[in-house]
This record gives structure tokens, C-alpha cells and sequence, in this order.
């Protein structure tokens, strides 16, 4: 027999979409037998559980306290039995064929722990639709920092709605930390990638953007925002630290995941100002990782030119005058230098 598929689908106040997302769920054509599907509410006030209990006995209802995702991903594995585990949230919804497509890669590729794909990303407030594919099919390991840094374009497609993986995925990492309230899809996918993943090219399903979003904040709500960089910091820096326990070197979890950190912390300060010692590491770190073998010049611009500024400028006026640099592409005269420096 195939092993049995769990769809684990966390959802808190999703009365508007979680009809949507369960129906595209049971129309992939898969038996209770093949397929069991288990939602867990984070402590709705909304009509979100009645709606979800109309599907009883097909869908198993978990109601938990209101906590966050990770506490819901923690609550929905212990309630699962799947040897596969496919991941949804409940305000997307899947396309037709989409569990078919995965689980045909996971039996076709027995070496690699994980399935993600491309996706259509669907404006609630336009109705416009964008699908986002990538240009071939994919495998991402974390062997390298090169490989890791090449894979921090690809990881998107990694996401909740589109990643799929085996139990042995989540026997690494659950319990996740509880103050992931929201991004705590990224150390699952972190964790595949360690076990290798594999991505599709093709789009499979529909990330909703709307209002109620945590992490797709439009840029004008600046108290969303700031609580996205927040958390974004908090968790990528979990993320590395898990990376390495699981045995990623540290050049190679520092290549995928402290670009991520270093910008949410340069828009936390400079959009809310800080400490200009905490200015200097964050752009003397990220030097560092990110330019190993830069060019004499390169480190005389950095040393003598952007660190003093980090130390007596305030922050915000730092990351203005930063901003501006990069806007007016005025690195380019810097690179003419080193590339005179490197002939």
C-alpha cells in the first residue's frame, strides 16, 4: 500500500476562506483511506471551526488557545499519522492534480525528503493573478555556502501550499519554538532543504494576499511591517542555529539565512532608530560574509568610508543616505576601481 498522505492545514479567523481551501483539498480525488486531512484552529473567534466541522467526519477539527503558527504546526503533527505531509494554510487553496504531482515526485526521487513547487499568487483586492514558476526543475541541499546562497532565490518555492515532505522532516524539528507566531513553515523548510528537496516547474497552488496577511504586508502599514521584521529576525536567527544542530556547516547556514536577518534589522533601524554600535556590526558582518575575498579597495571603502559613518551618523540617517547610494546605483564607481584593481 502508498503510504498514508496527511494534509495538516492551519487556520485562525479564516471564515471567508477556509470553505475554499478544504474543498480544493478533498477535490484531489483521494480516499479517507489514502488521505487524511487535519485542521487545526488556532483559537478562532470567527465562524472558521462550524464551517470547518461541516466536513466532519472527512476533516479532523483540532481546536486550540490562540498561539501562533508554530504552535499549531506542533499541535496538527502530533494529531497526524501521514508518512507524507502536506502543508496548507487556510486562506489558499490548491490546484487540481497538485497531490498527485508531489507524491509522484516523492516516489519517483526516494532520496530527497521534500516536494515544493511554483505558485499563483492571487491579489484579493484586484483579483489580479501572478504566477511565480521556476525555470527548471530543482534540487536544493545545503552541502555548500555557494549552494546555500544560490538556494535563498529558489526557497520561495518552498512555501506553505506548496512544500510537501516525509515525516522524518518533522521528527527533526517539531517541537517548533512557540514564539514562531507566524513564519513557522521556514525551519520546516530549512530542514528539508538539509535533507534535499526538490522542486517542481510548475505552479500548483494559490497564495491569497488580503489584509488579514501577517507576512504579506503592504509597505505603507508601518506597525505590520515592523512586527513582520520583528519576528523575520527572530526567526531566521532560530533557523540558523537549528541549521547547525542538524549538521549544516556554519558558512553554509550563514550564506542562507543571515542576508534575511541583516535587512529586516537594517529596516528596523533605519525606520525606527537604535543603537549606531548595532549599525556598525550588522554592516561589518554582512560585509564579511558576504565579500570573504574582497578586494583590498573594496575593504579600504568599507573600513575607511562605511564604518565610520555607521558610528557617527544616527541610524536612520545612515540607512537614508544608504538607500540613496544604492537607488543612484553609485556602487558601480566603486566596482570600476576594483575591477582596475583586479586587471
Amino acid at each position: 500500500m502508498k503510504p498514508l498522505i496527511t494534509v495538516l492545514i492551519d487556520t485562525f479567523n479564516h471564515e471567508r476562506y477556509i470553505e475554499q481551501a478544504l474543498s480544493s483539498v478533498l477535490e484531489q480525488g483521494l480516499s479517507a483511506v489514502e488521505m487524511e486531512v487535519v485542521v487545526v484552529d488556532d483559537g478562532s473567534t470567527d465562524a472558521t471551526a462550524a464551517i470547518v466541522q461541516k466536513f466532519s467526519p472527512r476533516v479532523k477539527l483540532v481546536t486550540k488557545k490562540n498561539g501562533g503558527q508554530a504552535s499549531a504546526f506542533n499541535a496538527g503533527f502530533a494529531a497526524s499519522a501521514g508518512e507524507i505531509i502536506a502543508l496548507l494554510d487556510g486562506d489558499d487553496w490548491w490546484e487540481k492534480g497538485k497531490i498527485a504531482a508531489v507524491t509522484e515526485a516523492l516516489e519517483d526521487n526516494p532520496d530527497v525528503a521534500a516536494v515544493g513547487h511554483g505558485y499563483y499568487e492571487f491579489h484579493e483586492s484586484t483579483g489580479r493573478v501572478d504566477a511565480h514558476v521556476p525555470e527548471r526543475r530543482e534540487i536544493l541541499e545545503l552541502n555548500t555556502a555557494a549552494a546555500a546562497r544560490a538556494e535563498s532565490t529558489i526557497w520561495r518555492f518552498l512555501l506553505m501550499g506548496a512544500l510537501t515532505v516525509r515525516r522524518s522532516v518533522l521528527d527533526k524539528i517539531i517541537p517548533l519554538p512557540e514564539e514562531m507566531i507566524f513564519m513557522a513553515d521556514t525551519p520546516i523548510q530549512a530542514a528539508s532543504m538539509t535533507m534535499r528537496a526538490l522542486v517542481l516547474e510548475k505552479p500548483l497552488f494559490y497564495y491569497r494576499r488580503h489584509a488579514e496577511n501577517l507576512y504579506a504586508v503592504e509597505t505603507g502599514n508601518t506597525d505590520k511591517l515592523r512586527r513582520r521584521y520583528a519576528m523575520t529576525e527572530l526567526v531566521y536567527e532560530m533557523v540558523y542555529t537549528k541549521l547547525l544542530e542538524l549538521g549544516v556547516s556554519k558558512q553554509a547556514a550563514s550564506a542562507l539565512v543571515h542576508g534575511f536577518c541583516f535587512n529586516a534589522r537594517r529596516w528596523r533601524l533605519g525606520t525606527y532608530g537604535g543603537d549606531r554600535r548595532e549599525v556598525f556590526r550588522t554592516e561589518m558582518d554582512s560585509f564579511h560574509e558576504e565579500f570573504e575575498n574582497a578586494s583590498i579597495s573594496y575593504r579600504l571603502f568599507k573600513y575607511l568610508c562605511v564604518a565610520p559613518a555607521t558610528l557617527s551618523l544616527p541610524p536612520k540617517t545612515f540607512y537614508r543616505l544608504r538607500n540613496w547610494y544604492a537607488e543612484r546605483q553609485l556602487g558601480r564607481h566603486r566596482e570600476r576601481l576594483v575591477q582596475r584593481e583586479n586587471a
